[in-house]
């Protein structure tokens, strides 16, 4: 062999060989613990999927998964975390339209780009949102606050603990014709805490947050955001049916990896995420008791669905009068 020939052969065979082993590494993925960072407290709608999931994701890679709440600045500490993170598979963000749909239209400058620090994996999840009062409150019904906020224009208040619950409050100000005063708070959980102390007179939140409340006669369900009612509570009425005719506003959750990380280990994580989101652990656990819809995509698919719902909440952003930040 001569030389030339000998050169091209070495050239296809280590061409040859980094084929055969790409597969190989992906199936190997994971080796190691991986991390689920989620950008809001400790038993939020949004933790307890990860955490479902999570246990899920673990038994078929064979590896723990471990997570990292990092809760406070509308999701941007968790978000940022994670882009500025090795693009290596092993820190994934479990989030919701906060940060990938939201906070680019309500902050004039974030910390992280939602899609360019980004690989999506894969849908998760979709969800409506209680419409809930201290059980003091004199409203029975939605018609009821709204009818006392006309009355008193500004005096009344909602908290909310993540973009979807304030976006579902502004919505709801926006198509009712009233004045309310919002609260921000870090989490939903943070917010449900102070309406069952009487600090805040209402809030729209995920039915993981508000509805175990609800159940133990702690909050009264004034209605719900979807189209349809929760089949999780038939009897409350959709605010849409309460009075507020056309209202609907629901929330999403997603997983990204930073951006940069691998075809073959995306496409192995979203195998994993997916497997995890349908399985019926994961239902019993959080799919089934919180009414959350399992939502899962390719990453193309979940690519094209966040642009289109950066679109439908910059809109909703700017009908309703918000001024970024």
């Amino acid at each position: 062999m001569n030389r030339k020939n000998f050169l091209s052969a070495a050239i296809a065979g280590a061409a040859s060989a980094l084929l055969a082993g790409a597969p190989i590494a992906a199936q190997a993925f994971p080796d190691k613990p991986v991390t689920f960072v989620v950008p809001f407290a400790a038993g939020t709608a949004t933790d307890q999927l990860a955490r479902a999931i999570g246990n899920e994701f673990s038994a078929e890679a064979k590896q723990p998964v471990v997570v990292d709440n990092k809760a406070g600045a509308s999701g941007m500490i968790a978000a940022q975390q994670v882009a500025k993170a090795a693009p290596d598979g092993y820190t994934v963000l479990i989030t919701t339209n906060t940060t990938h749909a939201a906070n680019e239209h309500l902050y004039k400058k974030l910390p992280y780009d939602p899609v360019k620090d980004f690989a999506p994996i894969t849908g998760l999840g979709k969800g409506g949102q209680f419409m809930v009062v201290n059980m003091s409150s004199s409203a029975k019904s939605v018609m009821d606050f709204i009818g006392m906020a006309k009355k008193e224009p500004g005096k009344y208040s909602f908290g909310s603990g993540s973009s979807s619950s304030r976006m579902a409050g502004e919505l709801l100000q926006q198509m009712a014709d009233v004045k309310l005063l919002h609260v921000p708070y870090k989490s939903n959980t943070l917010a449900v805490t102070d309406l069952l102390g009487g600090q805040i007179d209402m809030m729209i939140t995920d039915s993981a947050t508000g509805l175990p409340q609800v159940k133990a006669g702690k909050l009264r369900a004034l209605g719900y955001s979807s189209a349809a009612r929760s089949p999780l509570a038939p009897e409350i009425p959709t605010i849409a049916e309460a009075g507020v005719k056309g209202y609907e506003m629901g929330y999403w959750f997603a997983a990204y990896a930073p951006a940069g990380t691998p075809p073959a280990v995306v496409k192995r994580l979203n195998e994993l995420l997916v497997k995890a989101a349908r399985s019926e652990a994961a239902s019993k656990s959080f799919y089934a008791p919180t009414g959350t819809e399992v939502f899962t995509t390719t990453p193309e698919q979940l690519a094209t669905f966040q642009s289109d719902e950066s679109r439908k909440w910059a809109r909703i952003i700017k009908t309703a009068g918000i001024e970024a930040e």
